[in-house]
């Protein structure tokens, strides 16, 4: 029997770490030939600690048919990322000729991911998205939704969104709610324990994981990127000034990373005696096992909605770069002020741990997603769904 070709992308550093069960369990199936497509800011130095090198990962993990796709141009504007997008479908679309795949599996919104979705849409081969149907409310929003409509098989991380997909017409035989794989590589990490040395890692501040710290993630919100410096130094203001350890994770590659990068970078510079510590991506293992040790996730990230859920950490959402996400009582969301992210801390570290959330957790989801992708019947022309 001939194998399926399945082809999936990694885009992200965060696209590895919260998919890296199912790559798991389809590198363990005899009935596929799987290829892994690496592109965009996962395979940028910039954004990835020393210690994170995707290639020597999956080859140390026994993977084999990696590509790596090169078209991110460097800037910080909104039309270097359309361009890029642009160069994305180019460059996806020569490597989906030389592998010719039967299926393509993306993840999510990054507007790489667009990309890839695009060249393989136009080249009539079927698309398996993960995390469809979610709500945020921001430009990301789109672009998933976007993807989803380009998509012929669909995972859904929760019944809100498997719900949603359907009305948007998609075949409900091909809609999964299987739970979220993230949370699945939490319980996975977490439960067989760990520990983190972050000597050799990053800038700033001197770390002791034994004293309380705090984790700050905060990433552009494109449709806002005229505000994101003033943002940045109100949130630098509001934990610098809890005199806490901070552990400060470098924006994404979105449109205006640049600018908060600018204002952590002059702040390092010019403050002495600070106590925040500024990361790149680390490995999975490193960063839940520090997700789970903090006092508070401070800023705008999906982990903070959806691994924290499980985690019990508390959370302090700024502004809207999640406002429509699906969230657990973790979850406490504040403006952009100083005061008003210095109150919500100090509100959320005196209630401390809540309980789990089981709102995007399943069991088996990454064994599950695994044999849709590979038992499925797939179809290239898509129909309306009424």
């Amino acid at each position: 029997m001939q194998k399926r070709k399945i082809c999936f992308i990694l885009t992200s550093p965060i696209h590895y770490s919260r998919n890296f069960l199912i790559l798991e369990e389809l590198k363990k199936r005899k009935d596929i030939e799987l290829h892994i497509v690496l592109g965009g800011s996962i395979l940028l130095n910039k954004y990835i600690s020393h210690s994170f090198n995707i290639r020597k990962i999956l080859q140390d993990e026994k993977y084999e048919n990696i590509h790596e796709a090169h078209f991110n141009l460097d800037g910080d504007n909104l039309v270097i990322k359309s361009k890029t997008v642009g160069l994305g479908i180019v460059e996806f679309s020569s490597i989906f000729n030389e592998i010719n795949p039967d299926l393509v599996v993306v993840r999510a919104d990054r507007f790489e991911v667009m990309a890839a979705a695009l060249a393989a849409s136009y080249m009539n081969i079927p698309i398996a998205h993960i995390e469809g149907g979610d709500k945020s409310g921001t430009l990301d929003e789109s672009v998933r939704h976007a993807i989803t409509k380009l998509s012929h098989i669909h995972f859904a991380t929760n019944e809100d969104a498997r719900e949603r997909i359907i009305r948007m017409g998609e075949r409900k035989e091909y809609v999964f709610n299987f739970g979220s794989p993230d949370i699945e590589v939490v319980k996975h990490v977490f439960n067989n324990g760990n520990s983190v040395d972050l000597n050799n890692e990053g800038s700033g501040a001197d770390f002791n994981p034994k004293k309380d710290f705090l984790i700050v993630m905060y990433h552009p919100v494109t449709s806002e990127i005229d505000n994101l410096s003033l943002h940045t130094k109100e949130i630098l203001k509001a934990v610098h000034g809890l005199g806490m350890q901070i552990l400060w994770f470098w924006p994404n590659f979105d449109a205006g990373s640049e600018t908060i990068s600018k204002e952590l970078r002059i702040f390092n510079d010019m403050v002495s005696r600070h106590k925040i510590k500024f990361l790149k991506y680390l490995h999975p293992k490193k960063f839940i096992f520090l997700l789970s040790k903090t006092k508070c996730l401070v800023g705008n990230s999906s982990a903070g909605i959806k691994e924290c859920s499980y985690l019990g950490v508390p959370v302090v959402n700024i502004g809207s770069r999640q406002n429509e996400r699906l969230r657990s009582d973790n979850v406490c969301d504040c403006g952009n002020s100083s005061e008003e992210i210095m109150k919500a801390i100090r509100k959320q570290m005196k209630i401390g741990r809540y309980k789990t959330s089981n709102l995007y957790s399943s069991n088996d989801t990454s064994k599950d997603i695994a044999e849709v992708l590979v038992k499925s019947r797939l179809y290239a022309q898509k129909k309306f769904v009424d």
